[in-house]
């Protein structure tokens, strides 16, 4: 952890949901004039889509995949946490999913770009994917963000989302969708799911209509159906009476838990972390000065 050179890590399983969380820290930045040096998790697999298809072949492990740390740069990505909280540097890339960002960013889809310094003076470091609170085979890269954040829908809605984005965006048949989760699923469990007890908060998307069979689900649940469980690890400090006075139709359901109506996590989410990015910011600040 540093306080000059502040981490934010939100943490997530793929179709989890993280991409939306990051607009609403994007918005929060733009608002607050926060200038943040971003972090793709993708970025820091270890082979482009065709190598990664040939290791899977070559390895005859059908458990490979991208949530373990063969397929992954662990020690790389643990390095850069370490590098920019001691001196607020560090580079990134960008993994090319699809024709969109091929055209944005002069690529092959599968492909990475090269690599780049971060831009100079930026507030924090802010990541966003699979591995941001990993502790595991010698590697801890929880121990340098200051603030986690975990992205958790019930596993059958978060089958769901997969589901459907593989079959829009990748034209995945539903058996090549379940075979994926199959095979994914020793490490989901030895390296993702342990990182939602190393987050500071989590929040955990509920369905309220029925998820029974997610590989039949001809819709994802809106919104406006679920409910969303924020944990925090440590509740001192939090207002729980404001937040439940502000969002309406909210509730406690422990002494460390709020349920909120799923429509409602946007505000929800200003309302949480607004003050808690700018505690950051402002700790970096007064450090700063101290030096100076």
């Amino acid at each position: 952890m540093s306080v000059k050179h502040p981490i934010i890590s939100v943490t997530g399983s793929s179709g989890a949901g993280t991409t939306s969380v990051r607009t609403t820290f994007e918005q929060i930045f733009r608002r607050d004039g926060v200038t943040a040096a971003f972090v793709e998790g993708d970025a820091f697999h270890r082979y482009e889509r065709a190598a990664m298809k040939s290791e899977m072949s070559k390895k005859g492990n059908r458990h490979f995949s991208h949530f373990g740390p063969e397929a992954n740069l662990f020690d790389e990505l643990e390095a850069l946490f370490k590098e920019y909280s001691e001196k607020g540097t560090g580079r990134t890339r960008h993994y090319i999913h699809n024709d969109d960002e091929a055209a944005r960013y002069d690529g092959t889809p599968g492909t990475f770009t090269d690599w780049e310094e971060f831009p100079k003076g930026s507030d924090l470091l802010f990541y966003e994917g699979l591995h941001g609170a990993v502790v595991a085979d010698g590697v801890d890269i929880a121990r340098y963000a200051d603030l986690k954040i975990g992205v958790v829908p019930v596993i059958n809605l978060e089958w769901i989302q997969k589901s459907h984005r593989d079959k829009a965006a990748r034209g995945y048949s539903t058996e090549a969708v379940m075979d994926n989760i199959l095979r994914r699923m020793p490490d989901y469990i030895r390296y993702i799911c342990p990182q939602f007890t190393e987050t500071d908060i989590n929040f955990q998307r509920v369905p309220t209509v029925d998820t029974s069979n997610p590989f039949i689900a001809r819709w994802i649940p809106t919104a406006d159906e679920s409910l969303v469980v924020i944990r925090f690890r440590d509740p001192r400090g939090i207002d729980f009476p404001y937040l439940v006075n502000q969002i309406h139709d909210s509730f406690m359901s422990r002494a460390n838990s709020i349920v909120i109506p799923g429509g409602k996590l946007d505000i929800a989410m200003q309302l949480i972390l607004t003050p808690m990015i700018l505690q950051l910011v402002e700790r970096r600040v007064r450090s700063g000065k101290r030096r100076g």
